[in-house]
């Protein structure tokens, strides 16, 4: 009781508001696979929070193997509103704040730009601090969301695989993170990095990351470890068979702007 009590009146240190939210999709391919349900829970810096959930018409099949996990069948989505009909709603109550979430930096936060990247929105996470409990969770105990909501709060996870729950689960778990260890400062700048796992990504998904030098490189491939100035240099063909292929469109975006970046560089250099 004396726990929950703690939960219940801690307040997370906030200079902006933060958005705690769970997708439930068709799949687990960024690229590929769309959103089924959304659900966002918003902490406002005065302890005050506003929620909303979707559901969303994929414009894609629900394989049956999903619909086992999370029960949203085609036919509950087929009147739902599709995520272009939505996606300005979703962004009035996301912009201009911080992203938490359970695999967020991984999954959700990387589809979800997909998705404003289709409907033609700049999506962007630059000044946006990321926070992902998953790895907060892993780095200090290594479990799954139902475990570490057992672990942490004392208390089953109902309804997992529904948006909505493990939205709450998620943000309840993050409170229970801060209260349990000291290494944990509540701060969201620090509980950001702290949930980063090996080199910073600069692209979500993971494809960029920064270096010890704080410098762009590729993580996959036959350019795996070099700069992104390296491989302009070397190979500027590279990054348009990148564009044609099959990567996510916020990794393509990132990677635009820095081939942009490079050839003014280089037209000053000369």
């Amino acid at each position: 009781m004396e726990s929950f009590l703690y939960l219940y009146f801690m307040k997370l240190k906030l200079k902006k508001p933060i958005i705690f939210f769970d997708l439930e999709t068709t799949g687990v391919n960024i690229v590929k696979d769309r959103i089924v349900e959304i659900s966002i829970l918003k902490i406002f810096p005065n302890g005050n929070k506003e929620s909303k959930t979707w559901l969303v018409n994929p414009t894609i099949p629900i394989p049956q193997e999903t619909i086992d996990i999370h029960g949203i069948t085609n036919e509950k989505v087929e009147k739902e509103p599709k995520f272009k009909e939505i996606y300005e709603d979703v962004l009035a109550l996301i912009k201009d704040c911080d992203l938490a979430g359970y695999n967020s930096n991984k999954f959700d936060i990387p589809l979800l730009a997909e998705e404003f990247l289709r409907c033609e929105y700049d999506f962007s996470i630059n000044n946006i601090n990321t926070i992902d409990v998953q790895n907060i969770f892993h780095k200090l105990e290594q479990r799954t969301l139902s475990a570490a909501y057992k672990f942490y709060c004392k208390k089953d996870l109902e309804n997992a695989h529904s948006a909505e729950a493990d939205t709450i689960a998620t943000y309840e778990i993050l409170l229970a993170q801060i209260k349990k260890y000291d290494e944990l400062d509540n701060d969201i700048k620090f509980l950001s990095q702290f949930s980063q796992r090996g080199n910073k990504s600069v692209d979500i998904a993971g494809f960029i990351k920064l270096n010890n030098k704080n410098e762009e490189i590729i993580t996959f491939g036959k350019y795996k470890g070099k700069t992104i100035k390296e491989i302009y240099d070397e190979n500027p063909g590279y990054f348009s068979w990148i564009n044609q292929a099959d990567f996510p469109l916020y990794t393509k975006k990132v990677l635009k702007d820095l081939v942009i970046k490079i050839k003014l560089q280089n037209k000053f250099e000369d």
